[in-house]
């Protein structure tokens, strides 16, 4: 199970027992675009061979306000 906890500056996240965490400035690199149009499943992809995709996605600044 992979857990994501968000704020302002990043993610901290659960992956199989390790917890890390992802900055605001790696995850916008990553994907391209700005840290509050990243979605969680964005995020969940960047962490998880196969993530559990389940409902609609969500996008960080939805997911803060």
């Amino acid at each position: 199970m992979t857990t994501l906890a968000f704020d302002d500056d990043g993610v901290d996240v659960v992956y199989e027992g390790t917890e890390f965490r992802l900055e605001r400035e790696l995850i916008e690199e990553a994907v391209e675009k700005s840290y509050y149009d990243v979605t969680d499943h964005e995020v969940l992809q960047m962490v998880a061979e196969q993530p559990n995709l389940q409902g609609e996605p969500r996008r960080v600044g939805d997911i803060l306000a």
